[in-house]
């Protein structure tokens, strides 16, 4: 794999799809098994979740459903430190099993200012399941039960993540050369 240009940046492979797909397959896997009979609902945020939740939703093969919202909080790369909802939820969330799909957790900023609207409506629990993780870059108090790939404080592309706008389409993922 050679390396890739989007815009200005010059990034290097980083994981392939074939790690991408076999950790996705393991997630589903234990999602199965954790939520037999549950009936959860999956919340994938958009842009950047699309594909993990795609790809993790062909693999789930209990009773599930799954809906969209759109969070935002990152301007070229970095984050932005506002959280913009552009999409609403619109399902009723009472007594309800939720996973929140994420592309990638790295300040939590994001998700702490979308947990406590989801825990208002008195959802049955509420877990989180990301593709990628950066421990070193949390800056809020945040827990997320399935995570595919801890990764180092590095700005990623491909996969459904972005820099600014172009590299979504990747079918693997890229780190910044720095």
């Amino acid at each position: 794999m050679a390396n890739i240009q989007v815009h200005d940046k010059v990034f290097e492979p980083y994981l392939n799809a074939e790690e991408i797909q076999e950790k996705i397959v393991a997630i589903a896997d234990t999602l199965n098994r954790d939520y037999q009979h549950k009936k959860p609902l999956f919340i994938a945020i958009l842009n950047g979740a699309f594909m993990f939740a795609s790809d993790l939703f062909k693999c789930i093969n209990i009773e599930a459903e799954i809906c969209f919202i759109k969070l935002a909080s990152y301007k070229g790369t970095k984050s932005s430190g506002q959280v913009i909802t552009a999409i609403g939820l619109d399902t009723d969330l009472v007594g309800r099993h939720l996973v929140v799909l994420e592309d990638i957790v790295d300040t939590g900023k994001t998700l702490d200012a979308f947990l406590p609207q989801l825990r208002n409506q008195q959802p049955a629990s509420l877990t989180i399941a990301a593709l990628l993780q950066k421990p070193d870059a949390l800056l809020y108090p945040l827990e997320v039960q399935y995570v595919g790939f801890k990764i180092p404080d590095k700005f990623v592309v491909g996969y459904g993540l972005d820099y600014n706008g172009l590299g979504r389409n990747i079918d693997r993922i890229y780190k910044l050369v720095e």
